[in-house]
């Protein structure tokens, strides 16, 4: 029979009374069986029980554990803490599906290649630019000097009259006059690869994943249009200040209308899901339709 103690253990006990029989340990699991150790060692003077040595050498201890003394310079005064899951693995993720009035709808899984990639912040950084940039109207717009009304004579002669020379009145250094090199029409938007836009919405949607913020719903049906059946749904979230409600291909009539007056509460079809819109929002709600509908354009080829 093998016995495993440590070297501090045996340091322990060898300064103490007790002194160990490995020759009477060997004997005894030879002339018996497990159960007749502590009988067999029992008879022998000065000899330690055997369930002392299976105590102490199989029983994780720690500074606050009841089960008999032992010396405190040999546990660890560390807190024994169970690691949090990875993030970035790409693996499938099982989330428990409820609704508004939070009824325990079953699981579903969520695919590990959309909700569980690395965290990026510089492809958010550069998804959310592209889409600031890309909705500014960029309708500013100035008057040249062609556009400017006013005459186009002459104000005074070139020489003569003591003033300063000037071909025109419509010139930027006079009241009314024309803006140089002034704001002109123009569309803002950046190019950025369709891959990387694709990343950037994975990675925000495992970024909720992984804070806890990711809701499913079994559907977004809600008993009436009152707003006040939105509200005291919100009310009841912890740690939740905005919402995004996520449905699939069309928004629900009743919804619609009991979010319109909420201005913490917005929804949003599947097809118009972003990156920026999660980032405004602490709490991201979504259907099982939505969830199928986003995994499913999450995987559809790159049109190149």
């Amino acid at each position: 029979m093998a016995l495993s103690i440590s070297r501090r253990v045996l340091r322990a006990f060898r300064s103490s009374d007790f002194s160990f029989g490995p020759a009477s340990l060997c004997n005894a699991s030879l002339n018996g069986s497990v159960g007749d150790l502590p009988s067999l060692q029992s008879s022998v003077p000065g000899k330690v029980p055997f369930d002392v040595y299976r105590k102490y050498s199989t029983t994780i201890l720690t500074p606050n554990s009841s089960e008999g003394a032992f010396p405190s310079h040999l546990l660890s005064s560390k807190h024994v803490l169970t690691p949090e899951r990875e993030i970035g693995l790409y693996q499938d993720l099982v989330i428990p599906v409820t609704n508004f009035a939070n009824e325990d709808k079953g699981f579903m899984v969520l695919a590990g290649d959309v909700f569980d990639v690395p965290i990026r912040k510089d492809i958010i950084h550069r998804v959310v630019r592209w889409q600031l940039a890309k909705r500014q109207q960029g309708t500013h717009s100035t008057k040249n000097l062609s556009e400017v009304s006013g005459t186009g004579r002459k104000p005074w002669p070139q020489k003569g009259t003591g003033r300063a020379r000037h071909g025109t009145l419509r010139g930027p250094q006079f009241r009314g006059g024309c803006a140089m090199h002034g704001p002109r029409p123009r569309s803002h938007a950046i190019k950025l690869n369709k891959k990387v836009r694709r990343l950037g919405l994975k990675v925000a949607l495992s970024a909720r994943a992984a804070e806890g913020k990711l809701l499913i719903f079994d559907d977004m049906e809600v008993p009436s249009h009152k707003t006040k059946n939105i509200v005291n749904y919100a009310n009841q979230m912890e740690d939740a200040k905005k919402l995004l409600l996520v449905d699939g291909d069309s928004i629900n009539e009743k919804l619609k209308l009991a979010t319109q007056n909420v201005h913490y509460v917005n929804v949003l079809p599947a097809i118009g899901l972003n990156v920026y819109s999660i980032l405004l929002h602490d709490t991201l709600v979504m259907s099982r339709e939505a969830v199928n509908r986003i995994v499913e354009r999450m995987h559809t080829p790159i049109s190149r």
